[in-house]
């Protein structure tokens, strides 16, 4: 049998498969009985839910709660709620600029981002396709200028906004966030640019397409889960981001919701929990529905620039 085997090759392959195949199966038996389940599949995945939904099942509750409540911790269980309101919540929403201050970040998100995206998309374009000298070095250059701290940046760079007049203007947030964007969607897109076979470009070269009629309607159709990908996460870096804000916007209506709950509901050593968390819960929602429906894209875009 050993020597027909190593006569011919396509025995050995089969054989090696079925051994595969007995190695997969006998693997996977391993979870076949309940409580190897619970301990190995069920149990980290319970502690793992927990962790992740504890944050926001803490900012509902404290959103809800009275204010005898919020004070009160020894008369009153602190993971419950007697007697719920939304008197924080509406008071959050008719009663401060909060509706304004949410405008705000979504302007300057998505602004932001879609400025970094088109910058993204034509550099890793550039560095993948048009194979220039030194376009490897210039890749990770730009994937190491994503490395350096933004507390480093926002002092020299408030300099250049104060001389050009935007300070306490949105419109300094929407140049200044391309700095941090840039650099990483870049090198990500770079990644999923690199798994679109060439060959496709070869073809629209031979019909005569140029290299933007290539870019426009061959590259970017196909590079639509990368792209949702470099959109959550320049869209999200934005929504999240705090220094900046806080340095280059100073009155209430123009500020965003990171800095505006932070020193709207906080007067020295007094925090107003219950809007404090109703402006952060309320604030987090659209990034839960933008990961909700896209998460898919996100995983798969991710994937493959790690790959490259």
């Amino acid at each position: 049998m050993t020597e027909t085997t190593a006569s011919d090759p396509r025995l050995a392959v089969k054989a090696a498969a079925t051994v595969a195949q007995s190695d997969d199966s006998e693997g996977m038996s391993y979870l076949e009985s309940l409580p190897r389940r619970l301990v190995t599949l069920y149990l980290p995945l319970f502690v793992i839910l927990v962790v992740l939904l504890f944050p926001f099942y803490w900012m509902g509750l404290t959103a809800i709660k009275p204010d005898e409540q919020l004070i009160d911790m020894d008369t009153y269980n602190p993971f419950w709620v007697v007697h719920p309101t939304f008197k924080h919540i509406e008071k959050l929403l008719f009663e401060t600029q909060y509706p304004r201050w949410l405008w705000n970040t979504m302007y300057v998100a998505a602004a932001s981002t879609v400025l970094s995206i088109a910058a993204s998309v034509l550099a890793a374009y550039a560095i993948v396709r048009l194979r220039f000298r030194g376009a490897d070095t210039v890749g990770g250059a730009i994937f190491l200028a994503y490395l350096v701290p933004p507390s480093i940046l926002f002092i020299p760079l408030a300099s250049v906004i104060q001389a050009y007049g935007l300070f306490d203007s949105p419109l300094s947030l929407i140049l200044v966030y391309p700095t941090l964007l840039i650099p990483f969607s870049t090198w990500l897109l770079m990644g999923y640019f690199k798994t679109i076979p060439f060959e496709l470009e070869e073809c629209a070269l031979i019909d005569g397409a140029s290299r933007w009629q290539i870019l426009v309607r061959i590259i970017i159709p196909l590079a639509v889960p990368g792209l949702i990908s470099a959109f959550i996460f320049c869209f999200t870096l934005c929504w999240n981001e705090f220094i900046y804000a806080l340095t280059f916007l100073q009155s209430t209506p123009n500020k965003t919701v990171p800095v505006a709950i932070v020193n709207e509901f906080v007067d020295g050593d007094i925090y107003k929990w219950g809007s404090l968390m109703a402006g952060a819960l309320v604030g987090s929602l659209p990034l839960v529905i933008l990961y909700a429906f896209f998460v898919e894209h996100y995983v798969s875009a991710m994937t493959g620039a790690v790959k490259e």
